[in-house]
């Protein structure tokens, strides 16, 4: 019988390998597809023009559409969160179970944005470099994650491919910023839930989690203490068992 499938959608600044450490967790329970987000990584310089959470939702529901595996789970970290909702809510059939990693449905309130505008304005010019980067990594990994010793090589690891980012990452990061409100959709959203917010998260604050789980009919909230944005890479050791767990539990029947 043929394992069900799991479609992990990345978060912005980061990329599929984020979920390197869940795929082998996973391992010989289910199929993992991580796809790569269009106009970043290795396809970056292949848009010219903001990329809207709903020309990637269209694309991930002709991904899963590709598999032929029938309904799929969905673990979206931040970013893919703005995805998955819009999957889920448009294309329930295609969801089995949901779960959502420092995420949210909301627009950027004005304040944020204009923060961020000019931060992505120099980033479209110089890249991911001295203040930008440290801003990149405080909003990417909690105050705790950053202090901490054991966590080290983790956040090591992604301050080194964050800096390597190409500037032309600008337009993504404009598509994620500008995005429009999803919070009207999350009603239509069918699949059972898991929500998991970090109580550091700045990016996407619990209060944006709850407003989620208030939303979503039946969904679940598990709130993390001394953890911030990137769930799965700050607290692997119980994010990803427990989201094993979740899948399991609401897995399609096998044929």
């Amino acid at each position: 019988m043929a394992e069900p499938t799991v479609v992990c959608l990345h978060s912005l600044f980061l990329d599929p390998r984020m979920f390197e450490g869940f795929a082998e967790a996973a391992e010989g329970r289910f199929r993992v597809i991580a796809p790569e987000f269009r106009g970043q990584g290795s396809g970056v310089d292949d848009v010219s023009e903001p990329v809207t959470m709903d020309a990637c939702a269209a694309d991930v529901e002709r991904l899963i559409e590709s598999l032929d595996a029938g309904p799929v789970g969905l673990v979206a970290q931040s970013m893919g969160g703005d995805v998955a909702v819009r999957v889920a809510a448009r294309r329930p059939e295609l969801v089995s179970a949901l779960v959502l990693l420092g995420s949210s449905a909301r627009a950027e309130p004005q304040a944020n944005l204009d923060a961020f505008r000019p931060l992505v304005d120099r980033i479209a010019e110089v890249g991911f470099t001295g203040e930008t980067l440290e801003t990149t990594m405080a909003i990417m990994f909690g105050e705790t994650t950053r202090a901490d010793p054991a966590r080290a090589d983790t956040v090591a690891l992604w301050r080194e491919r964050i800096a390597d980012l190409s500037p032309a990452l600008h337009n993504a990061i404009r598509g994620v910023i500008e995005r429009e409100s999803a919070v009207e959709l999350l009603g239509r959203i069918t699949a059972p839930t898991l929500v998991v917010s970090g109580d550091e998260d700045l990016a996407r604050p619990p209060e944006w989690s709850r407003e989620l789980v208030a939303e979503i009919p039946g969904a679940e909230l598990w709130a993390l203490q001394g953890v911030g944005h990137s769930v799965i890479l700050e607290a692997p050791e119980v994010v990803t068992p427990r989201i094993l767990e979740f899948l399991a539990e609401h897995a399609p029947a096998r044929g």
